[in-house]
């Protein structure tokens, strides 16, 4: 007789009663199916105890049992689509080991798929005739989790995280093709999908009593499962959305809000006054020479993410670095970032983790170049004429503004330092505190894959600041590109007809540049419009003869022109991105590594 039906029993670390599960459910199987008709699969993902050596004994001992073995642990949503791809029944059906579910409700659930009146069975313990021992402390974070189900994922369901599940063989297979969750989310994720597209999904009253005390858990709960449903949300609402049409009027408004913010921080009539006055030539020159820094951008990215594994088009990288700094510029705290994180995951699959780290790489170069820089120009202020302890008064009488740049300026050129030796000093190191950590924090078998992903994060930064070649090349890409943020404040200056002796104008320059961008790394104001301008105008102001509102106004100037770029430059690459998004992101995928230059 041919295997109707393979129940998958997903097991890690079940030493102690994966035994009494696997007869347990043989004997309720034989109760209402002929024998020969079903199987029960070990689902063994890459434990470390007995339990693979006990399943194995009862796949000999036994025709109806098989072990499924993983040398490497999966997770428990992949662990459960590996056994069914190598089960053999119509009907697939899974449950937790524990039994928490009570086993008199099995013929329902395998019968409800069976029968071909419904694709998917699952439990439930949330809805009227069910009876589930859950405490408050159980019981809120699951109808919270679920409510969220409902609400962000338009389902129709109570219970989605029930593990007493039965699928018919061609839907699940079907379903898993759009699933992305390889964990705890999985069980939901495939119900949420089966219902999208239009499949039978029954959820019936169980009895359920757990047989362990489970604790809320912060990283399983919140990092892991919270996040899937903000993942599925964006996939289903939001991203669908993201027309050429949208990105359009996307880009406008955020010219708009761009120049609205900007306004907040500085007063557009002193800007429109001051650029009326400047020679519009030499402004031109300044963002010109602007401009070729972000080609520059896109090809350190690039090299960066070659160190990491991934080798993708060097244009493509300085549209996403585009997008990001523009996010940057219009929204706090640096969201850009993540902006950009995610675009190389959802267009070019680089996992959240190497994306973020690629960025860490980034921001880390960007801050020691400039820290460099502006520290070997002070150097050689001192050595000079010039006075550099004149600094000092500005904490005495200057402006509260002017205070907080420098302070912030210094915190972070420190702190890059600092990070920067941690980096390097931890790559060449054995010790690894991170497992540690996050299982210290939590006592789910989530936190190993949450480990994983934070372990590849660190690794990814490592890789980079570890290889002499590789930090070479990123760091000689970053003198380059700030040395043209420099040139680009000097066309600026110049255009002010400022009076001064060149080696003058061009180390105090490169000073003032540097000092304004540290001290606007912190997301105090979008893009550190204010901090910027403050840092720029104390530092010209203290070694060069320049009035302080002609300095401000050159530093308000520069960074208008930056920004005004930066803006054009992310609509321009969101526009060329989407058009993209259908037929020019697939052939570039297709690439050769020697053509991505």
């Amino acid at each position: 007789m041919s295997t109707e039906v393979s129940v998958v029993l997903p097991a890690y670390n079940e030493e102690t009663q994966i035994e009494h599960t696997v007869r347990t459910t043989l004997d309720t199987l034989a109760s209402f199916l002929p024998n020969g008709s079903y199987e029960v699969i070990v689902a063994e993902d890459g434990c470390d105890d007995a339990t693979p050596e006990i399943a194995a004994r009862m796949a000999d001992e036994t025709d109806a049992v098989r072990h499924v073995h993983s040398d490497t642990r999966l997770g428990r949503g992949r662990a459960l689509e590996y056994a069914f791809r190598r089960s053999n029944g119509d009907t697939l059906v899974y449950f937790d080991t524990d039994l928490a579910t009570d086993m008199s409700h099995l013929q329902e659930l395998v019968e409800s798929v069976r029968s071909g009146e419904y694709d998917v069975a699952t439990g439930s313990r949330w809805i009227p005739g069910s009876v589930a021992d859950r405490p408050v402390k159980r019981s809120l974070p699951s109808r919270g989790f679920n409510w969220l189900v409902r609400q962000l994922l338009s389902s129709e369901l109570r219970d989605h995280q029930c593990g007493f599940k039965a699928f018919d063989r061609t839907v699940l297979f079907s379903v898993l093709d759009t699933v992305e969750d390889e964990h705890w989310f999985w069980d939901t994720e495939v119900l949420v999908h089966a219902q999208r597209q239009g499949y039978r999904v029954k959820e019936f009253a169980v009895d359920w009593e757990p047989i362990e005390d489970t604790k809320v858990d912060l990283i399983r709960d919140l990092a892991g499962m919270g996040s899937q449903i903000l993942r599925c949300w964006w996939a289903f609402t939001v991203q669908p959305r993201i027309t050429r049409g949208v990105t359009i009027v996307g880009g406008v408004l955020l010219v708009v809000a761009a120049i609205a913010l900007m306004s907040v921080y500085i007063d557009p009539t002193e800007v429109i006054n001051e650029m009326q006055q400047a020679n519009p030539w030499y402004l031109a020159g300044g963002a010109v020479v602007y401009l070729f820094s972000w080609p520059l951008r896109g090809m350190r990215y690039r090299d960066i993410l070659r160190e990491q594994g991934y080798t993708e088009n060097t244009w493509f990288l300085t549209g996403a670095v585009f997008i990001s700094q523009t996010g940057n510029l219009v929204i706090p705290a640096r969201i850009g970032d993540a902006v950009r994180a995610y675009v190389v995951k959802m267009r070019r699959e680089i996992p959240y983790a190497s994306g973020f780290a690629s960025l860490a790489v980034e921001r880390v170069f960007d801050l020691l170049t400039i820290t460099v820089l502006s520290a070997v120009v002070f150097l050689g202020l001192a050595v000079s004429s010039v006075d550099v302890w004149q600094l000092g008064s500005v904490f005495q009488n200057g402006s509260q503004s002017g205070r907080t740049a420098l302070i912030v300026a210094f915190g972070v050129g420190v702190a890059a330092i600092i990070a920067t030796f941690a980096i390097i000093l931890s790559a060449r190191s054995d010790r690894n505190y991170i497992r540690s950590a996050i299982t210290a924090a939590s006592s789910d078998t989530y936190a190993d894959h949450m480990a994983s992903a934070v372990e590849r994060f660190a690794g990814d930064i490592q890789t980079v600041t570890n290889s002499p070649s590789a930090f070479v090349r990123v760091g000689v890409s970053s003198i380059a590109i700030w040395t043209l943020d420099v040139v680009t404040a000097l066309f600026v200056f110049a255009a002010f007809d400022i009076d001064l002796a060149l080696t003058t104008f061009i180390a105090v320059g490169f000073f003032a540049v540097s000092v304004g961008n540290l001290a606007k790394v912190l997301p105090l104001s979008p893009n550190g419009v204010g901090l910027y301008e403050a840092a720029f105008s104390i530092i010209v102001v203290v070694f060069t003869p320049v009035v302080g509102p002609t300095a401000f106004a050159a530093a308000t100037v520069d960074h208008a022109v930056k920004n005004v770029m930066t803006v054009v430059g992310g609509i321009v690459s969101t526009f060329v991105l989407n058009v993209s998004l259908t037929t020019a992101v697939k052939e570039s995928r297709e690439i050769q590594p020697s053509e991505t230059d």
